[in-house]
């Protein structure tokens, strides 16, 4: 039987990529289809107030990532970390993505805030600390495309460092069998990568903006973190534990 996984949408995506792009949803559907665990998904926009009803079951709850700030008071991220802590104390899988990485950080002891290193842009290198059995295949690094000007500071008491950089050092982390997170995107594809780049231009400096470009010559790993996050939520059902 195929992963039920709900994608909490925390993004509208602007106006002139929305025709291509549709929506982080849609980009995160697209990335699993390409990644060997059956998996189904459904995608809830909670910026829009929507949530799924209280009689569905899902195995996981994707938070994507945002142009909000995860430590801003707006009400519907209010409403997103109550739903959250209610997820979490009920037993349920919880993934994050950037916005979701740090607000699920923030939410569970952490800390996340603005980065003194400034934005992170492009296709950023990461060194593996620790890889549990499920994230297979096995890396020797981790390459993502990211776009943030927020990081985790500080992890949960109870969590696992799984990759970091000099500019990154909280790069990815787990609780226990529960929480996954990654700064990175692995929904991102390059030519949407460009096109935020050229979008904040003027906000991240020509020197990060120009780096940002170039590094965009090379291939990320987003698909083997598809099936890391997968292999996650699968972890301990019969005959997906390999």
């Amino acid at each position: 039987m195929p992963l039920q996984i709900c994608i909490l949408e925390t993004d509208i995506l602007r106006p002139e990529l929305v025709g291509q792009y549709q929506g982080y949803g849609r980009m995160f559907e697209q990335l699993f289809a390409r990644q060997p665990i059956a998996a189904e998904f459904t995608v809830y926009n909670v910026m829009e107030g929507h949530y799924p009803p209280d009689s569905e079951h899902y195995d996981a709850y994707l938070v994507t990532g945002s142009k909000a700030d995860s430590f801003g008071s707006d009400p519907w991220i209010e409403t997103l970390k109550s739903y959250l802590l209610e997820r979490y104390a009920h037993g349920d899988k919880l993934l994050g993505i950037c916005f979701g990485h740090q607000l699920l950080a923030l939410l569970l002891g952490g800390k996340a805030e603005r980065a003194e290193q400034g934005w992170g842009v492009g296709i950023h290198r990461y060194r593996l600390a620790h890889q549990p059995a499920w994230m297979k295949p096995v890396l020797e690094e981790l390459t993502l495309l990211i776009s943030h000007q927020d990081q985790v500071t500080k992890l949960p008491e109870n969590a696992t460092l799984l990759a970091s950089s000099d500019f990154c050092p909280i790069a990815a982390y787990c609780i226990d069998d529960q929480v996954l997170c990654f700064q990175g995107h692995p929904e991102f594809l390059h030519d949407y990568s460009k096109a935020l780049l050229e979008i904040r231009q003027q906000h991240i400096g020509e020197e990060a903006y120009r780096k940002g470009v170039d590094s965009l010559q090379h291939e990320h790993q987003g698909h083997t973190v598809a099936e890391w996050m997968m292999r996650f939520v699968a972890h301990g059902r019969a005959g997906l534990n390999d």
